[in-house]
């Protein structure tokens, strides 16, 4: 389970082959302290498992149903990630229950300046939409949101300079693909409610 709060970024060093999946070898800029094998880290929002580390490089092996549903399919060597290490009992809440189960891939529609804040539009697969609620949250590559609007498929959140500058979404062009993974709440909610349905 994660947060959605960004804990550092990294760099992908090197892509392999693992069986029918991936293996990405990732580079920070200093190392994770402690980070041990098997532990548990999200790579873009996607809840991945250590099988390698040195320094400051960690490995991670990308199942074949990861590749497709995320934009991890993709990432060559180069391509900056975002990074957030597992939750513990007794840290902080400080965004929301994030599991790192990428929900789809979205796209990032329009950028719009508003003061010191972007206000960034998504378009998100026709499946997210009943989860898409004002003020409600989201994770984008891993970066726990708030969405300020939100119409039809598409929705609008405003990222401070901090998220701009401590994520790779400050990257982030129209055009590119992300990772969006809904609330889990409101995904159980749903379940319910339609369990209760006749």
């Amino acid at each position: 389970m994660f947060t959605g709060i960004i804990q550092a970024t990294g760099r992908v060093e090197r892509r392999g082959t693992s069986g029918s999946g991936a293996r990405l070898t990732i580079a920070t800029p200093r190392p994770l302290p402690r980070l041990a094998l098997g532990e548990s880290i999200a790579v873009n929002g996607a809840c991945l498992t250590v099988a390698a580390r040195r320094d400051r490089r960690f490995t991670v092996d990308v199942s074949p149903e990861t590749l497709r549903r995320t934009t991890l399919g993709r990432m060559a060597p180069g391509a900056r990630v975002n990074l957030e290490r597992a939750l513990r009992m007794g840290d902080r809440m400080g965004g929301h229950i994030v599991q790192g189960h990428v929900d789809g891939v979205g796209r990032l529609e329009k950028v719009t300046r508003d003061g010191d804040w972007l206000l960034y539009r998504f378009r998100a697969p026709r499946t997210l939409v009943p989860y898409l609620v004002e003020k409600g949250s989201i994770a984008v590559d891993g970066v726990s949101l708030t969405v300020s609007a939100c119409r039809g498929p598409s929705f609008t959140a405003a990222l401070i300079p901090h998220t701009l500058e401590q994520t790779t979404l400050g990257e982030r062009k129209p055009g590119d693909r992300v990772n969006l993974e809904a609330d889990v709440l409101l995904k159980q909610i749903e379940r319910m409610l339609r369990a209760r349905s006749p």
